[in-house]
């Protein structure tokens, strides 16, 4: 037997488990705030830069292929600051309880195309380790890849600086409330409709004509025992 669904039906689903959808919506936005405020723990960013360019002498004048190199060595130079020989001076200077693959695991290197800057960011639960990270791991790389490169063409060009009531980037509590609203609303919807489709009671003589297909002449009313 097949029954012909409309929109009209499909509104009248929604209207009768409103209830249950607007439960669903909210119960999931509630537990998504609890968690973002609870349970996961906030991480904070920190950003430097970094330039690679060949320091300039009296007699030696800039050209296209010095840039290229400097470009070049990008790739190099991303490798090199998140190595054991890098991070061991960090985690000494700081005097970190970090391992070198846990340190390694808060740092990312960025470098867009055809660029000479390197832009370093430091992700942690306190927002003034991360600052401090940041500078050491720059300091630190500048003066190191002199002797593990045997070349002078690093500079800081931006230190990272903590700023007051710094915001967590993570977790995005905004973010996450909209996301769960979105799928609380889905679920809800979807399991009204599954509970009216599972639903075979009778409730009127509508779905009396829906089940036999035959029109209805007439219906008994309830009456009331007064």
């Amino acid at each position: 037997m097949e029954y012909n669904i409309g929109i009209k039906d499909l509104f009248n689903t929604l209207k009768k488990r409103w209830l249950l959808i607007l439960l669903f919506t909210l119960g999931a936005g509630l537990i998504s705030a609890g968690i973002s405020y609870y349970v996961l723990t906030p991480a904070y960013q920190a950003s430097t830069q970094i330039l690679v360019n060949q320091k300039k002498t009296d007699d030696q004048a800039l050209n296209i292929t010095q840039v290229q190199t400097n470009v070049e060595l990008i790739n190099t130079y991303s490798v090199i600051i998140k190595s054991p020989t890098i991070l061991e001076e960090v985690i000494k200077e700081l005097d970190l309880k970090s391992s070198v693959k846990e340190l390694n695991q808060k740092i990312t290197v960025n470098s867009q195309a055809n660029s000479q800057v390197l832009s370093l960011t430091v992700e942690d639960t306190n927002a003034d380790n991360a600052t401090k990270i940041a500078n050491t791991l720059s300091d630190t790389f500048q003066k190191e890849i002199k002797s593990i490169m045997n070349v002078d063409n690093v500079t800081v060009l931006s230190k990272a600086t903590l700023k007051e009531n710094s915001n967590p980037v993570k977790p995005n509590i905004s973010r996450n409330i909209v996301f769960a609203l979105a799928i609380g609303l889905m679920l809800g919807i979807g399991l009204s409709f599954l509970r009216e489709y599972m639903d075979n009671t009778i409730k009127d003589e509508r779905d009396v004509e829906k089940i036999l297909e035959l029109p209805v002449l007439t219906s008994i009313q309830r009456v009331s025992e007064k």
